[in-house]
């Protein structure tokens, strides 16, 4: 669905990103995690035509950036970090008034108005003014806003910033759904449990993308990837290491205590097969964890080392 290759932006003397290159699949949520300044909503603004990119090239449902950039606006939804909306006007009044810019009238932009004030959980204020609505409900607002006309491609810019838990969750579960119909949407975030409920893949940015992978692979980026397995019952740990060596995807193993230390080269696709090779020779477990780092380690690492090259020059 998203193709980028290359892709850079300046302002005057500050390069805000630079040799960005990723791809977003069709039904695929894809983080972009960085620290603030990092370059995330730079990025978004590009592939949603909303500023040219100084260098670089991209490609959104076909539709090449800058040549097609007003079909590229039509497909797409966007929720900027800030919501941006006619405070003089009720929240269905915004809607409406966004819903027409779209190109949608009658039935079809009432009926779709009505639907999305009610995902966001904001038809009861639906005649409020949006001047008098908290940070919160003005998110809400926003969300629906960037929805409202069933876009292909979504970008969301911190989508629960200044949601209450209850709120935040809704706007999670929403999004999952989203991606079950289809459709891709690329969520820039700071929060990194956030990024790691939603996300099949997320790209660790500062400038440009430092790494790109599934959170499982971040958490195992720069460690060998390990597998614990406690055991419990007359036969000690040690009795299985020879008979796990011969596996072909066992990297290595050693016993400790009643707990056997495994490493593997695919622990979510390759535990299976070994829990079952281990069960077939007697053992008994009592519990599997994968020994990995979280991703906030694995993001420090990354943003640090940067940090660190920075500082260097």
């Amino acid at each position: 669905m998203i193709v980028v290759e290359g892709l850079r932006k300046d302002f005057r003397t500050l390069t805000a990103v630079h040799d960005m290159s990723f791809t977003v699949g069709d039904g695929e949520i894809f983080g972009l995690l960085g620290p603030n300044g990092a370059g995330k909503t730079t990025t978004v603004r590009m592939l949603a035509g909303l500023i040219s990119p100084t260098a670089g090239t991209a490609t959104v449902n076909g539709h090449p950036l800058g040549e097609k950039t007003q079909q590229i606006r039509a497909f797409t939804g966007i929720l900027t970090e800030s919501p941006g909306l006619h405070e003089k006007l009720t929240a269905r009044q915004n809607l409406a008034y966004y819903g027409r810019l779209y190109g949608m009238t009658g039935a079809r932009l009432r009926e779709a108005v009505e639907r999305y004030l009610g995902v966001v959980e904001m038809s009861e204020h639906a005649d409020r003014r949006v001047g008098g609505f908290s940070k919160g409900m003005r998110q809400k607002v926003a969300i629906a806003r960037a929805l409202l006309h069933e876009p292909e491609v979504i970008y969301l810019d911190e989508p629960t910033s200044g949601l209450d838990p209850s709120a935040a969750k809704t706007v999670r579960d929403f999004i999952a759904t989203l991606r079950a119909l289809g459709r891709s949407i690329v969520v820039c975030t700071h929060n990194l449990d956030e990024a790691e409920r939603l996300c099949d893949r997320i790209g660790i940015m500062r400038g440009t993308l430092l790494q790109v992978d599934t959170p499982a692979g971040l958490r195992r980026h720069g460690r060998t990837a390990t597998v614990r397995v406690e055991l419990n019952g007359a036969r000690g740990p040690e009795s299985f290491v020879g008979r796990l060596a011969e596996l072909p995807y066992v990297n290595g193993v050693q016993a400790r205590e009643n707990t056997l230390v495994v490493e593997l080269t695919d622990p979510p696709h390759e535990t299976p097969d070994l829990v079952a090779e281990l069960v077939s020779a007697g053992a008994r477990i009592t519990s599997v964890v994968e020994d990995a780092q979280t991703l906030e380690e694995a993001y420090l690492s990354l943003v640090g080392e940067v940090g660190e090259r920075d500082t260097d020059r």
